[in-house]
């Protein structure tokens, strides 16, 4: 794709390509597989008339929308076959989003996981909708149904996102210092340590894609958690080290084994403790964490 902004097409699609981005990835949960979608989308971008394209964005999204949704039907068969629990890629993510509360939500590993609870397209609707606050006629274009339809579509998708998503929103600060907490736990492997930051009720899943090995089903509670982390550190024979990164919005750990990248621990806080722990092993969903962040605005 050329860089030269005084081609028209080039310079629309470079202005919408963080909203496109975003989209992809908040419908598909991959940088990989949003990356994939936005050549596709270009592609196509450059073949259309443009004569007949009154609104460049609503015209971008619109491919866009379709091509992650035919990417994700897909998506979500081979998902059906993966080896223990499925974990969002990871992506690292400027300061500032985490600022964006709205923003920090719709990307968190927590909100994507209930995502994956809907159909292709009530997640179409709801990202498209609840996220960037599309016009019901433009998303109607997008995913072929009526504006009626998609009404309807929408209000049942936020009843049921509602339904799952997390209660409370904490602040950045309160961010830092649980994670700046379950650091420090961690690195020294104490079990009580661990259990004064996690929250009573705290889930853990470990995805690691049959490639690395980790947990096959959610580790639920915190003594269960405690105890897992505190004898697995302890059996190591690799120098752990942990750097505090922002990822999908929210604190995380990114997690070295002898200087080596072994994966990406995100948190979920409430009440100043640790409620969810999302530790991304698979190694084919790490590529981009060494990459500059990507998600910066809409």
């Amino acid at each position: 794709m050329s860089d030269d902004t005084a081609d028209p097409a080039t310079e629309d699609f470079l202005t919408h390509r963080n909203l496109l981005f975003t989209v992809a990835y908040e419908m598909l949960g991959s940088a990989a597989d949003a990356e994939d979608v936005l050549q596709e989308t270009w592609l196509r971008w450059v073949k259309a008339d443009r004569e007949q394209v009154r609104d460049p964005r609503a015209f971008l999204v619109r491919i866009t929308t379709r091509q992650a949704l035919n990417r994700l039907r897909t998506l979500k068969r081979r998902r059906e076959a993966y080896v223990g629990p499925w974990l969002p890629e990871p992506l690292l993510t400027a300061p500032d989003v985490a600022e964006d509360v709205e923003l920090a939500e719709s990307v968190s590993m927590a909100l994507m996981l209930v995502l994956e609870t809907l159909s292709p397209t009530e997640r179409a609707v709801f990202v498209l909708r609840e996220v960037f606050d599309i016009g019901y006629d433009e998303i109607a274009a997008a995913v072929d149904k009526s504006p009626a339809a998609v009404r309807q579509i929408a209000h049942r998708a936020r009843r049921h996102v509602d339904a799952r998503r997390p209660r409370q929103v904490v602040t950045s600060h309160q961010g830092r210092a649980a994670l700046k907490s379950f650091q420090r736990a961690i690195e020294t492997g104490d079990p009580q340590a661990l259990l004064d930051v996690l929250a009573p009720e705290v889930v853990l899943m470990s995805d690691g894609g049959g490639i690395k090995h980790a947990a096959l089903r959610p580790v639920l509670g915190a003594e269960r958690v405690a105890r897992m982390f505190a004898g697995g550190i302890g059996k190591l024979t690799s120098t752990l080290t942990t750097e505090p990164t922002v990822v999908n919005g929210h604190p995380a750990l990114l997690v070295r084994l002898d200087g080596e990248i072994d994966g990406v621990m995100a948190l979920s806080v409430e009440d100043d403790r640790v409620t969810g722990l999302y530790y991304v092993r698979n190694p084919e969903k790490l590529t981009h964490i060494t990459s500059a962040p990507q998600l910066a605005f809409r």
